[in-house]
């Protein structure tokens, strides 16, 4: 009986050892979770002096340049029209709940005065400011949370080498002086300045995994660091893989969960059971192109709003400033546009879930509680039919409920007879389950 008690309890133990080993999230970061969840819009800022350049935030990898030649850059950067308390007014206009801003992106470039390189905002250009700290007193201002951005990739430093997928043409690097220990000491010490000297954070967006895939990336001390830092704060990292322990939310750039229609995107037996963000651009780039001819319509990024939403998604959508502070019209004209579409049928995106069936160019749903919400994307439809569609059907209305909309549900077919619009963008009609 002794031998049996002593193995129960040493079975116990192990069990207990493996636990702690398992990433078990703080009340604060479920709670956290719970937000990111229910907030579904956020902007995604791209910008660092790459913008001086005009040619997107990859121009020091395509086209090679040397070391000596990007670090003039700095010396460029002096956005005399940045004013932080615009941007956080435009971000509130848009109906965005969060930022998530590139606080060091592929560059090695630190937006703010970090004491680690001298390589920053505050000591190598003319500006002299600490543009991540304006931004985030803006945005608390205005009740917008803020999420950081940091890339794990670096083509600047030496001891990130060996080389990895990319930067291999940048010329001025020794590979002599690689020590990865020490680069990611320099990534700790980093992130531990930007959780402890800026108030809450409400997230690291981290990105580069793809450029070293097979590397020792440190994540659970990195993401142990995070956690134990700001418990609420929620960790993703843009690695197209399934999550790895310690992450609180998975991404999916420029596609839908489970699309991959990128080809280099998340498969879709690797997406968990986490919160999700998709991110896109209003532009064709992430950071500003002069030479851009992609600009997105409105209707074009309100439906990837929506969609996001109809796969239980976040949308987080990307704006790239140009070099003197200021973000384009158009860009700043798509936000608008959202937050006064966002004001007439937030309710049918805030605070919902997936609707069930996965959405088309046609159409989206989402759910809150007995509520369905109908999203018709194509408005020169006049009839809409669903096939699938699981649901008991009460009634369907407008979306202010003064219409009754006529509707068919035979088994799991819906046929919904399409109100004449007015205005050529997608609408949203009530269906009461209850």
């Amino acid at each position: 009986m002794k031998k049996i008690v002593f193995a129960c309890l040493l079975l116990f133990q192990v069990f207990v050892s493996l636990g702690q080993e398992q990433y078990q999230p703080t009340k604060e970061n479920l709670q956290h979770r719970k937000w990111f969840e229910e907030a579904r819009f956020g902007v995604f800022i791209h910008w660092g002096v790459y913008s001086v350049l005009g040619d997107g935030e990859w121009v020091m990898n395509n086209q090679n340049f040397g070391l000596a030649e990007y670090e003039l850059l700095p010396r460029f950067f002096n956005p005399i029209d940045f004013d932080a308390r615009e941007w956080a007014k435009l971000f509130k206009q848009s109906g965005a709940k969060y930022i998530t801003f590139t606080t060091r992106h592929h560059d090695g470039f630190s937006m703010w005065h970090t004491k680690q390189s001298g390589y920053n905002i505050a000591e190598a250009t003319p500006f002299k400011r600490d543009i991540v700290k304006e931004l985030v007193d803006a945005c608390r201002k205005e009740g917008i949370k803020v999420m950081f951005y940091y890339s794990l990739l670096d083509w600047k430093r030496d001891d990130y080498l060996p080389f990895g997928r990319t930067g291999k043409g940048i010329i001025g690097r020794d590979s002599t002086k690689g020590n990865w220990d020490g680069y990611i000491g320099f990534m700790k010490n980093q992130l531990t300045e930007l959780l402890t000297n800026y108030g809450k954070i409400d997230g690291i967006w981290f990105d580069g995994h793809w450029d070293k895939p097979n590397a020792d990336w440190h994540y659970k001390e990195i993401y142990s660091l995070i956690h134990r830092l700001q418990p609420q704060c929620l960790v993703g990292n843009n690695h197209h893989i399934a999550p790895i322990a310690g992450e609180d939310f998975q991404m999916f750039e420029r596609d839908l969960p489970g699309h991959n229609t990128t080809g280099f995107g998340t498969k879709a037996e690797d997406i968990g059971a986490l919160p999700k963000e998709v991110c896109g651009t209003i532009a064709g780039s992430w950071g500003f192109d002069i030479k851009d001819r992609k600009r997105k319509t409105f209707k074009e990024v309100l439906s990837y709003l929506i969609k996001a939403g109809g796969h239980g998604s976040n949308l987080l959508l990307n704006v790239g400033p140009m070099p003197n502070g200021a973000i384009q019209d158009y860009q700043q004209e798509r936000l608008r546009e959202i937050g006064g579409w966002l004001k007439k049928y937030g309710a049918s995106i805030y605070g919902t879930e997936a609707g069930g069936i996965s959405p088309t160019d046609d159409y989206a749903f989402t759910r809150k509680g007995d509520v369905v919400y109908l999203h018709v994307l194509n408005t020169q439809l006049r009839a809409l039919h669903v096939a699938g569609f699981a649901t008991n059907v009460k009634s369907i209305t407008s979306f202010d409920a003064k219409d009754k909309i006529d509707y068919k549900l035979e088994g799991s077919n819906l046929q919904v007879s399409l109100p004449v619009q007015k205005v050529d963008e997608p609408y949203v009609l009530i269906i009461n389950t209850k």
